[in-house]
């Protein structure tokens, strides 16, 4: 049963909690040792808030989830994993980091109320509209690069950040959609009602629009923005971020993976060369150059 409960938690999807260290890293604040501790404070705290998001949201799918080829082997639409102690699990998760997240900022605690209560909107509604719900998504990651910010006193964030996550968000959620549908083929409005909004065709449009806008958001973000080093080097980073963006089109495209992108990011090697190269490159040149 801890199992169940730890792989209902999905640490897999934690790792879209990083983002709230954006703040502390573009900000040149890493080597800060208080808003150091106050930003792994504020990103374990928002792992248990997503936790009971997606507890709650195993429990509105809980029907659509056990006809579904591989999601009917979570634990609560197994029934390994029963529903009143799921519901329990999540209130606690819920009360106790929006708690938490109180005691350690109000902004941080207000960006915390507004993801839950955005995320139980989408788990009842909001999903099932087309584009909203990867808008809805989107916003997701936004919101946790400003739950960083309300954590450290910045004087160097650039609202670029913003633009760039937001394009990102949007070629992710896009590119997820499309896996899923290509998944389910012609059940696929069967398990979700939102599919009756897209065909393939439709999300190959939207994937090329945002991911063209991503690569321009970004490459414009590198010498733009205000708080970058007056020598131009965060350029350099520019083909990391298209390899980035042109292999995960690979992977849904060629390879019709994406369906989970927490998961491409535990296991594609090329990817993860790339994020970290690029995660290299930018403390070099905001730390030492």
């Amino acid at each position: 049963m801890i199992r169940d409960i730890l792989y209902s938690f999905r640490p897999k999807q934690w790792t879209k909690n990083l983002f709230i260290f954006s703040a502390l890293i573009f900000d040149r604040q890493l080597t800060n040792l208080y808003s150091l501790v106050t930003t792994l404070a504020g990103f374990f705290i928002f792992c248990a808030l997503s936790s009971s998001v997606y507890l709650f949201n195993d429990l509105f799918d809980i029907e659509a989830d056990k006809s579904h080829p591989t999601k009917k082997h979570r634990p609560i639409a197994s029934g390994r994993l029963g529903k009143q102690l799921a519901f329990v699990i999540a209130i606690i998760l819920s009360i106790g980091s929006i708690w938490l997240a109180y005691l350690l900022s109000l902004g941080f605690f207000l960006i915390c109320l507004s993801y839950l209560l955005v995320n139980l909107l989408y788990s009842k509604w909001l999903k099932h509209l087309p584009v909203i719900d990867v808008l809805i998504v989107a916003s997701g990651f936004v919101l946790r690069v400003a739950a960083g910010v309300m954590l450290v006193e910045v004087e160097r964030f650039s609202p670029w950040l913003y633009v760039v996550t937001t394009l990102l968000a949007l070629f992710i959620g896009f590119g997820k959609r499309r896996a899923e549908l290509a998944l389910l083929a012609g059940s696929a409005k069967q398990h979700r009602t939102v599919f009756e909004g897209y065909t393939l065709d439709f999300l190959d449009q939207l994937i090329t629009i945002v991911s063209g806008t991503t690569i321009i958001g970004y490459s414009l973000y590198t010498f733009s923005a205000p708080n970058l080093p007056t020598n131009h080097a965060m350029m350099l980073t520019i083909p990391f971020v298209l390899f980035g963006i042109f292999r995960y089109l690979y992977l849904i495209k060629v390879k019709e993976s994406g369906g989970a992108p927490e998961e491409l990011l535990i296991t594609d090697k090329p990817l993860q060369i790339t994020i970290l190269l690029w995660g290299i490159s930018v403390l070099i040149i905001f730390y030492f150059t």
